[in-house]
């Protein structure tokens, strides 16, 4: 129990503590499709490729929900 209880505390301290250093840097790539609003077409794919994937699954979760009647 006391093991576990070092091996939370010492993954949370590393998790803390990298969490603040990438939150430190800019990220340039970010700041590059930002600036030249290429940043909307990634977010719109992402949405597009998120949005087919639930209706996917919701389709899918039909025809298993007929099969096991």
């Amino acid at each position: 129990m006391i093991i576990m209880k070092k091996i939370i505390t010492i993954l949370l301290l590393f998790f803390l503590t990298s969490s603040y250093t990438f939150a430190q840097s800019q990220i340039e790539m970010a700041t590059a499709l930002r600036s030249s609003g290429k940043i909307y077409v990634v977010v719109l794919v992402l949405l597009t490729i998120f949005i087919v994937l639930g209706i996917f699954l919701f389709m899918l979760d039909r025809r298993i929900k007929k099969l096991e009647k």
